[in-house]
């Protein structure tokens, strides 16, 4: 406790330690750790349009807005304890770190970069103007010491912090990103439902059935948030199926933040939610033996409506990994190690689709103005469409679902916070939705700059086993060297800013991944750098799959390489012949 302390009061000048001081202990005994509340802005934290940021260069000002509009208390989850998705995504880990930021940014000039060390800003280093503006790394510990242990001591100690995926680097940008699907806390369940995310919300069993009921029988699209505990749910239509015959569920995951379950991403059954959030500060081993015993009927209840016809899938949020590690039943008879009985949805769609070059890429309009964003969504829409008309069936039936998407989403007012919007693309489409995007600005179509960027679960942002490289099966996928390579060379392609983290999704320990924030300002030089790098920011992964064997990656990348001429990726041979081995391991 001394030294979280002394960690904490190192931001200000010895005068305010007697006053701070016993106010940060108080939050170290409550919470864990010292956010600083009493430097939490009175400002409403907000994407503001970029010109209104007190800064010398647009590269700054667009870090700002991407920053502010993490915290936005429409986006974020707990914005007080800077945490903007996902139970514990931080953006930093106080509040003094903030502030020391947003003044960084407001004196940056294009030959400095500021260096962010989990939160802290260690401060602006001169650099060249083709560099980002700034370098972030989250939860960069040794190996051996990555563990889930020592993460809350050093958190404590405030010289680490778990950035999630686009908390830490700056770039969520609302459900549109995703919508967080299963938590215990009724707020965020409201919050969506006044932003048009759900229907209708209830907090009664009997009426949450029934509403099932009326629905699959009447096929009306339906969005129904249920306040309670999703194992009670779960058991509850398992009773359904058993006391009617009727099996109210066809598709069925989860979206539990089970890469933090003993602190408040997992509420166990067995408890309220106020006696969970008790037990959790009192006796936190007696809580994990709940939180695990919790587990194990989940999967008990899934697995038997599994076995009645459900399809259930994994979203590859640790689900499965913590049921497993809790003892439940999730083994897949001779599976390997990042298989369990049901499949990731990495495994069983997304990992296909990554093969392909297409990820979740997506753009913010820094004027603020809906229409400019009503106008780069028909760019995209029109890029695609000219693209598709010469493409495979494979990637067309993709580009063609993303059209549809673009043509409706401005009618569906999906924005919450900044002007963004995401679609799924490749690398062909990515670098031409940038370009034409830049020219627009510089035509004046588009009133001012745009962000471009891309969620960390994608191409080639992440290694993580369990979800992102879960299909990987040439023995790498526990590997993260394509993770830490793509955040290196979008740095020296042309990134504003980009961000490596240890953890996003999954769980500490168990991921690294990375992203970048580009600003498109209308130059030659803007569409330079969103060319190369958007280039390199998915071919990276696709050869990395195409290596490990997979023969969509391999099309793919062999494509590719026809198209860039200065692109050459190391092919590999398969073994034609599997009696060779087995005749070379007999000896």
């Amino acid at each position: 406790q001394s030294l979280a302390l002394r960690n904490a009061l190192r931001y200000f000048p010895p005068s305010h330690h007697a006053t701070l001081a016993s106010e940060f202990a108080q939050e170290l005994r409550q919470y864990g750790h010292i956010y600083m509340y009493r430097f939490c802005p009175t400002l409403h934290l907000r994407a503001y349009p970029i010109d209104q940021y007190p800064c010398r260069t647009r590269q700054a000002a667009s870090i700002m807005l991407m920053i502010m509009n993490n915290l936005d208390p429409a986006v974020a989850q707990f914005p007080q304890e800077l945490v903007t998705y996902g139970g514990n995504g931080q953006v930093f880990s106080n509040w003094a770190q903030y502030w020391l930021v947003m003044h960084y940014l407001s004196e940056m000039t294009e030959e400095q970069t500021l260096v962010m060390y989990s939160g802290h800003p260690m401060g602006l280093f001169p650099s060249l103007p083709s560099s980002p503006r700034a370098i972030i790394t989250n939860g960069m510990v040794i190996p051996n010491y990555s563990s889930r242990d020592q993460y809350e001591k050093m958190f404590a100690l405030g010289v680490s912090m778990y950035g999630q995926m686009t908390a830490g680097s700056y770039c969520y940008i609302g459900p549109q990103g995703i919508v967080h699907g299963t938590m215990v806390d009724e707020a965020p369940l409201r919050k969506r439902h006044e932003q048009g995310w759900l229907m209708e919300v209830t907090s009664s069993m009997e009426h949450c059935i029934k509403r099932i009921r009326e629905a699959k029988s009447s096929k009306t699209p339906l969005s129904l948030g249920y306040h309670g505990n999703i194992v009670d749910l779960w058991e509850k239509l398992l009773q359904e199926f058993e006391r009617t015959g009727d099996l109210l569920v066809d598709l069925g995951s989860d979206q539990t933040s089970l890469h933090n379950p003993y602190n408040g991403g997992y509420y166990p059954v067995q408890l309220s939610f106020r006696q969970a959030n008790q037990l959790m500060s009192t006796d936190h081993n007696r809580f994990k033996t709940v939180v695990q015993e919790s587990l194990r009927r989940h999967i008990k209840a899934i697995n038997k409506l599994s076995d009645a016809g459900m399809f259930f899938w994994d979203y590859g949020n640790a689900f499965l990994l913590e049921a497993q590690r809790a003892g439940a039943e999730v083994e897949k008879a001779g599976g390997g190690a990042t298989e369990f009985r049901y499949p990731s949805y990495v495994q069983h769609i997304m990992g296909d689709i990554f093969s392909l070059g297409f990820g979740p890429f997506r753009w913010v309009c820094t004027s603020g103005d809906a229409q400019d964003l009503a106008v780069t969504d028909d760019i995209a829409a029109t890029v695609l469409g000219d693209i598709s008309a010469n493409a495979t069936d494979r990637i067309r039936q993709q580009y063609n679902d993303n059209i549809r998407w673009i043509r409706e989403a401005g009618k569906h007012k999906m924005v919450v916070g900044s002007q963004a919007r995401i679609l799924y693309s490749d690398q062909r489409g990515r670098v031409s939705i940038a370009l034409a995007i830049n020219q627009a600005i510089a035509d004046g179509r588009v009133s001012a700059p745009v962000v471009i960027s891309r969620d960390h679960h994608d191409v080639s942002g992440t290694d993580s086993p369990f979800r992102e490289t879960s299909n990987v099966y040439d023995g790498s996928a526990f590997c993260a060297d394509m993770a830490v390579q793509n955040f290196v060379g979008d740095a020296f392609r042309g990134a504003t800013w980009v961000a490596l983290h240890n953890g996003g999704g999954v769980g500490w320990g168990e991921v690294m991944n990375g992203g970048f924030g580009l600003l498109l300002d209308g130059s030659e030089e803007a569409a330079k750098r969103a060319s190369l790098m958007l280039n390199w920011d998915v071919s990276n992964g696709v050869a990395r799959r195409c290596w490990s064997g997979n023969s969509h990656a391999y099309e793919t990348i062999q494509r590719t390489m026809e198209e860039h001429r200065q692109l050459r990726v190391t092919m590999p041979f398969p073994v034609e012949d599997e009696h060779v081995l087995d005749r070379a391991l007999q000896g």
